[in-house]
């Protein structure tokens, strides 16, 4: 915790309001579209929700289209087939794991709608090419920046650069409420119909502007709004955001610096960063060269006491990728590079004697086990 949380809480719960939508939940959206130059920014209780909600702002009906990764979390395909959408599953590029979007054009078909990038560790997808293959082929970009808040691109901030973007504040993240998220909306068009689906299909905020005399169901739409204690929480967490992310990078450089010997003698690679992208020192994982000397290492750090694991079960592999997903063409990197992936400890507390530690750890696997 950065200090302020429970200061915050106690004064939300002094205003008297502890639903959504009040004076932190405002506080949070305000510091994020001056952070992220975005149109509109909506807090929601997760990234899930905001996920869900770009298919009903877009209009997805069944039978549509969205091409992703298939190495990224459940909710990024979870949010679209609720709705009947097909997700049409793509590689990765083994150096970010980001998705391949060379593969892209080939993945198109007449029912396609939309690409969904995902920022995986932080470190961003080639969004100039992505963005570009939106307007060749008329298709909606959203950005599933869950893990990359601070994260930039040719100097843009991720989430703010598709016509939708999706931030997550999980415990897991850098900036964290506990449970939520954000819609960031960078087309100021579709303001009003998102309102109106995070606040149950109801036209409730036009009501508080007074612009109707009452509110009521206009169109589809759940409950995506956080409690305004868990805005509370996130405003202390936001105003310190700068400071955690430039902490949690450093510690991310320390260990790309002492890993080097390791990659260097073919132990291991290091994730790359392209030249273009500033990332936010999310995660930091090692690829090892077999999914077997992955569990060793794994068990020999744990056995030490050092928490290490890995990440995603490729989705196009799971039950419900081959039932509800679609995977048209070979995925040889995510099957490959996932079985292979480690992602150690990091988090802004950490010092240097603990990255050096870790790494020493690694060094001694790799020196007595090969």
């Amino acid at each position: 915790m950065t200090g302020k949380e429970l200061d915050y809480i106690k004064d939300a719960h002094a205003r008297g309001q502890v639903a959504g939508d009040g004076h932190y939940t405002k506080l949070c959206e305000k510091y994020l579209e001056d952070h992220l130059g975005a149109e509109r920014v909506l807090l929601t209780h997760s990234c899930t929700a905001a996920l869900e909600m770009t298919a009903l702002l877009l209009d997805f009906e069944e039978g549509d289209e969205v091409i992703m990764p298939s190495y990224t979390f459940v909710s990024t395909a979870n949010a679209f087939a609720l709705r009947g959408v097909i997700p049409v599953f793509a590689d990765v590029k083994p150096e970010t794991m980001c998705i391949d979007e060379q593969m892209i054009p080939s993945l198109i078909t007449s029912r396609t709608k939309a690409i969904l990038p995902v920022h995986y560790a932080g470190i961003s997808c080639d969004m100039e090419s992505i963005m570009a293959m939106s307007q060749r082929y008329n298709l909606d970009i959203i950005e599933d920046a869950a893990q990359a808040l601070g994260s930039k691109h040719s100097g843009k901030m991720l989430g703010s650069i598709g016509k939708l973007g999706t931030l997550s504040f999980h415990e897991t993240k850098n900036i964290i409420s506990g449970e939520g998220g954000a819609l960031v909306i960078n087309d100021s068009t579709l303001i009003e119909k998102a309102q109106i689906i995070r606040e149950k299909g109801t036209n409730r905020c036009s009501f508080f502007r007074g612009e109707v005399d009452k509110y009521t169901w206009v169109d589809l739409g759940s409950s995506y709004l956080p409690g305004e204690l868990i805005s509370a929480f996130l405003y202390a967490q936001l105003i310190e955001s700068i400071n955690i992310n430039e902490r949690r990078s450093q510690l991310w450089h320390e260990y790309y610096k002492l890993f080097e010997i390791l990659e260097v003698r073919g132990d291991i690679r290091r994730p790359e960063v392209p030249s273009n992208c500033t990332h936010n020192g999310h995660i930091f994982f090692l690829l090892v060269n077999s999914e077997e000397i992955r569990f060793k290492l794994i068990e020999y750090l744990n056995n030490r006491g050092i928490g290490s694991i890995f990440h995603y079960i490729p989705l196009h592999s799971s039950p419900a990728g081959i039932k509800y997903g679609a995977t048209r063409l070979p995925l040889p990197n995510t099957e490959e590079y996932s079985s292979r992936l480690v992602r150690l400890p990091l988090w802004r507390d950490m010092d240097a004697a603990d990255v050096e530690r870790v790494f020493k750890e690694v060094r001694s696997f790799f020196s007595n086990s090969f």
